[in-house]
């Protein structure tokens, strides 16, 4: 029989994964912890790979000597070393458009709550403490900026729900866009220039040695000391420190975080600890409707593959080619 290991997972059951590798004639293996060593030893004599968050490196592709397929529960392929994959002729692949709607509506949820203060009233409330006086200053929605770093899938469900709330919507990204190409109500302008001139910035790129820490002490120091800074992306975009930094030095009004670097933080340390800041545990790709839709695709992805079929959203099609 057929065997696939399943490195991690964050749902309570995997009776979808089960059900549809078994009528392809395969058994999942599930991986007691996410070390190197012991998903090495596993990988040894599995024919896939599915991976949530844990990291299938380089020394764990190079024991899979009959791994065909490389298959990422999620977005961002950054805990997968895709080059290796593609030495060794692994196919890799990822779900990139299965929770859009669900991390757009995580960032938006995020931008309401710093601008009316959910959490800080929620906490002074549960604590005894009712009262509106005691309160920060809270300002409007409508007319404020929002930039959106990285016009994806993502950053462009939340543009069209920002725009709806009469918001302003600046964007900046890898790739310059003509504004023709833009959805409307939405303006195109270099990063430096999104990051003065916003209210609230969203990040929304994957992270890549050219992202990693691409908001740091310049960055900060460019914001309006009245401004926010929302990451439903990875936690590596934003140096830590300097955010702790800067929002120790007034440099920006607050953060909400629903990913960090590592996770889980130490929630006692800073930027964690800060009462300007909302932490959620990377929760804004879930919902009923996305993991059902996750799961079925990420499995059928290896059916396809152990079965000689070409599974969707490969993201090295260059093993493919060999292949030909």
């Amino acid at each position: 029989m057929l065997r696939v290991l399943l490195t991690d997972y964050a749902w309570p059951d995997l009776g979808i994964e089960r059900g549809i590798l078994r009528k392809a004639g395969a058994e999942l293996i599930v991986a007691p912890q996410q070390d190197d060593q012991t998903l090495s030893r596993l990988a040894a004599d599995c024919d896939a790979v599915m991976t949530n968050w844990a990291k299938v490196t380089e020394s764990v592709i190079a024991v899979a000597q009959q791994c065909k397929i490389i298959s990422r529960l999620g977005i961002g392929l950054d805990n997968i070393d895709v080059a290796a994959a593609t030495r060794r002729g692994i196919v890799v692949t990822n779900v990139p458009d299965y929770c859009v709607i669900e991390v757009a509506e995580h960032a938006l949820a995020l931008l309401l709550s710093l601008s009316r203060k959910i959490a800080f009233y929620h906490q002074e409330t549960k604590s005894g403490r009712y009262s509106l006086q005691d309160g920060p200053a809270l300002r409007r929605i409508e007319g404020q900026n929002l930039g959106i770093v990285g016009l994806g899938n993502i950053g462009r469900r939340l543009a069209e729900k920002a725009i709806a709330l009469k918001m302003r919507v600046l964007t900046s990204g890898r790739t310059q866009k003509r504004q023709q190409d833009l959805p409307s109500g939405v303006e195109w302008c270099e990063f430096d220039q999104l990051i003065q001139n916003s209210d609230y910035i969203s990040l929304h790129v994957p992270l890549t040695p050219e992202t990693k820490h691409m908001m740091g002490a310049r960055q900060f120091a460019l914001m309006k000391p009245t401004a926010y800074l929302i990451n439903t992306s990875r936690g590596g975009l934003i140096d830590q420190m300097a955010l702790a930094a800067a929002l120790q030095a007034g440099q920006l009004a607050g953060a909400a975080l629903d990913v960090q670097d590592p996770e889980p933080p130490d929630l006692t340390q800073p930027p964690f600890n800060d009462c300007r800041v909302i932490v959620t545990p990377h929760a804004a790709f879930v919902s009923i409707e996305s993991l059902e839709n996750l799961r079925s695709r990420t499995a059928r992805q290896v059916a396809t593959c152990l079965q000689g079929g070409v599974p969707e959203n490969v993201v090295n099609p260059e093993v493919l080619r060999r292949r030909e």
